[in-house]
């Protein structure tokens, strides 16, 4: 596996892939564990070879949030990637993504306003600016990322179409379920943070989002539901409900009865320090 750290290594590593068949990226903050391996096997069925970034990105995080604290473990994300057959990893020090005097943006409006976009004001600037940053670097053909952050993966999906990228085009952004403990726990790299009752606490989460999709299916009311479902969370131990909406699978729009659309069910709520999201599909 080779690895790059600067941009002349990353260029010319991306040129001798690139040479000898399609590209597969991945992009990840590192911490990795079964969610992001599933993605990184996947990858490899999409392309010759698959290449995976570990950059912890300092614009996605909001002034109080934990970037100082978020797990890094480079060493052991090194082996698990070599392990499952990644050709490059792109694991750059802050100074090479953002270089001095670095004064660019990028704001997908609509799809990046509500849900974790209300709560986390500037968050998916970030994220857009960082991934088409990635996306220009490596110039894959196809992208994958996880399902289990909903709205991410539907600003990067709209960024793509607006700007025009063709490496990788919009449909070759790849959205891959969301991989999930045994007793329903969507795996995330946070879940390191939980405490042992926290964890066993947390699994409430999925559970009331089951619920409250199983009754909506019966016939009950949006709103009633989605009552329900909060006053689950808080009463299972989590300390607030940041939000649990349904809305349009595509567009993220608020959705308060059935229609021809796919909806997607929206959760993210604190439990401790700790702030988990979720989702899942609507009928």
């Amino acid at each position: 596996m080779i690895i790059a750290k600067d941009i002349g290594a990353l260029r010319q590593a991306v040129r001798d892939l690139r040479a000898a068949g399609t590209l597969a990226l991945v992009p990840t903050m590192g911490a990795l564990h079964e969610g992001h391996l599933t993605l990184i096997r996947e990858a490899r069925r999409h392309a010759d070879a698959v290449a995976a970034s570990i950059f912890v990105n300092p614009r996605q995080f909001g002034p109080n949030e934990d970037l100082d604290a978020y797990p890094r473990q480079l060493a052991e994300d090194q082996r698990m990637l070599e392990g499952e057959g990644v050709a490059l990893l792109w694991a750059p020090p802050v100074d090479q993504v953002y270089p001095a005097g670095f004064a660019t943006s990028i704001a997908v409006s609509g799809v990046s306003e509500g849900f974790c976009g209300a709560s986390r004001p500037g968050h998916f600037d970030g994220v857009a600016t960082v991934v088409c940053k990635l996306f220009n670097q490596i110039q894959p053909d196809v992208a994958l990322f996880g399902e289990k952050d909903w709205q991410q993966l539907a600003v990067i999906r709209r960024m793509a179409r607006d700007l025009d990228l063709t490496l990788p085009h919009a449909d070759a952004i790849i959205g891959v379920p969301t991989v999930r403990e045994a007793d329903g726990l969507a795996m995330s790299s946070r879940n390191r943070y939980l405490t042992p009752e926290q964890r066993q606490a947390a699994v409430t989460l999925p559970r009331a989002m089951r619920a409250a999709i199983a009754a909506i299916a019966e016939g009950a009311d949006f709103a009633a539901a989605l009552a329900e479902l909060r006053q689950t969370l808080v009463e299972g131990g989590f300390a607030s409900v940041d939000y649990a909406d349904i809305a349009d699978a595509d567009s993220l729009q608020p959705a308060s009865t059935p229609g021809e659309n796919a909806l997607r069910l929206l959760v993210a709520a604190r439990i401790g320090g700790t702030r988990l999201i979720d989702n899942m599909p609507v009928g």
